[in-house]
């Protein structure tokens, strides 16, 4: 379940600017400017995942570094490693490895920058008005819609207006609500290899190749 982590945007206080008169993509590409000229992000964050057949929730925090594609994920119990190409997901509990090529819906789910910068390949995006974010910032919300059958539902992103980076998301989906507040984000460019899992550091773990 957490490897469905980073993406969480609820919808706060909207106003009544005409949705019309906003160019979602012209937002959109402010933010994927400023994380092209940072080479990379380093993002703290806070998730909810709600399951909406029994109302139960789980909460927590973590950290995801990003550059390009490729991203580390480190939650509780719980270090994902994404090279580009092969998602290695550490679990503390079980001293195990898992080995997968992961979908475009999962890295979605997991780096959200994927979502923003590649989006138009997927989904169709509308802005639908401002917020205030959880830091007393205004916002601009946009709501994005899968063109195909998809796990995700929509995504709803809230993107600070002063500095065109996400401030929180909610990826909706048939069963769960997803939700992350990034309570930091700031330039970050780890070397390449950072987003490789260092076999030689976890010398006694199982390795479960699922590819």
């Amino acid at each position: 379940m957490k490897r469905l982590v980073l993406l969480i945007f609820s919808i706060l206080t909207i106003t009544g600017i005409s949705a019309q008169t906003v160019d979602a993509d012209a937002i959109l590409n402010k933010t994927s400017q400023t994380y092209e000229e940072w080479g990379g992000a380093f993002v703290k964050f806070t998730a909810q995942i709600r399951m909406e057949m029994n109302g139960s929730t789980e909460s927590f925090e973590g950290t995801i570094r990003m550059q390009d594609n490729k991203f580390v994920l480190t939650a509780p119990d719980m270090t994902t490693w994404f090279d580009g190409t092969t998602q290695w997901t550490y679990m503390e509990r079980n001293e195990e490895v898992n080995i997968i090529t992961p979908s475009n819906d999962d890295l979605r789910i997991l780096n959200p920058m994927i979502l923003l910068q590649e989006y138009k390949k997927d989904f169709n995006v509308a802005y639908i008005g401002e917020s205030t974010t959880n830091h007393a910032k205004i916002a601009s919300d946009l709501v994005f819609t899968p063109q195909k059958k998809s796990d995700i539902e929509k995504i709803e992103v809230q993107i600070e207006k002063n500095t065109s980076l996400p401030a929180k998301l909610v990826v909706r989906m048939r069963n769960q609500v997803l939700s992350v507040v990034i309570n930091e984000i700031k330039a970050d460019t780890p070397p390449v290899t950072f987003f490789t899992f260092p076999k030689a550091s976890f010398p006694n773990v199982e390795i479960i190749d699922l590819r």
